[in-house]
């Protein structure tokens, strides 16, 4: 097998791998590294007002990748880590224009990226067919519990919300396996799920190791800001693949 061979079976015959996903994490971090600096050159402040701004452009992610698991739309920019890519770009187009109306208008930047994810994403939520209301309950039912937990716990807000999109992308999860016979997609959850033999098992593994994930930042990095971009990386990829899945088991079971 040649190097083009071998690059073709591992990032587009295969699915989810080892290789491939190994690779994509390193691009993560490397990236996510590269953000910050950029945003501290930017003086953008990593703070709520970050996070409600791109929150919009997650659901924006999740909703085209579910146009593209529906085949309403195809092509290989709309599928990992093609989706990545193009979110991220589209999301600091628009953070560098806010940030200028800002100087120019006064008007703060989340604000006006907020109303453009809005209404960027508004369309494409119209446009899927949601039927699967019995998976949803599931959902909620299941999920009840947890948010009942992480609202006694005495912790930080940031920490609970965190926690919080993981284990809702969890229990999405269990519940699109168990009742629904969904394919784990992913390489690492689908080998938990599968050396553990039952995906409710992933729903407390994850609430474990994004817990301990958290409490490790909080303990060991003096750095407030970093802290908080690093929940924020955290809460991104929980939000983006839990809107996804939740998304798909809304509308395509």
């Amino acid at each position: 097998m040649n190097f083009q061979e071998w690059f073709y079976h591992y990032f587009f015959e295969t699915g989810y791998n080892s290789v491939n996903t190994i690779t994509y994490a390193f691009i993560l971090v490397l990236s996510a590294y590269i953000l910050f600096k950029i945003l501290k050159k930017l003086k953008v402040k990593i703070d709520e007002r970050l996070a409600i701004a791109v929150t919009p452009f997650v659901i924006l992610g999740s909703s085209v990748r579910v146009l593209e698991d529906s085949r309403i739309i195809s092509g290989g920019i709309f599928i990992t880590p093609g989706i990545y890519f193009l979110i991220f770009f589209v999301t600091f187009f628009i953070l560098l224009v806010s940030l200028f109306l800002e100087k120019r208008f006064h008007i703060s930047y989340y604000k006006l990226m907020f109303i453009v994810g809005i209404i960027s994403v508004s369309p494409l939520l119209g446009i899927l067919n949601y039927r699967n209301f019995l998976g949803v309950g599931y959902v909620l039912l299941y999920f009840i519990p947890w948010v009942i937990f992480l609202k006694i716990i005495p912790w930080l807000k940031e920490n609970k919300i965190v926690t919080g999109l993981h284990t809702f992308d969890g229990t999405v999860t269990f519940v699109s396996m168990n009742y629904f016979s969904y394919y784990e997609q992913h390489f690492l959850p689908r080998y938990i799920i599968n050396f553990i033999g039952t995906p409710l098992s992933f729903v407390f593994l994850k609430f474990i190791l994004i817990a301990a994930i958290l409490i490790f930042i909080d303990k060991y990095s003096e750095d407030k800001e970093f802290n908080n971009y690093l929940k924020l990386i955290i809460g991104i990829l929980g939000a983006s693949t839990e809107t996804r899945d939740f998304l798909r088991l809304f509308c395509l079971t």
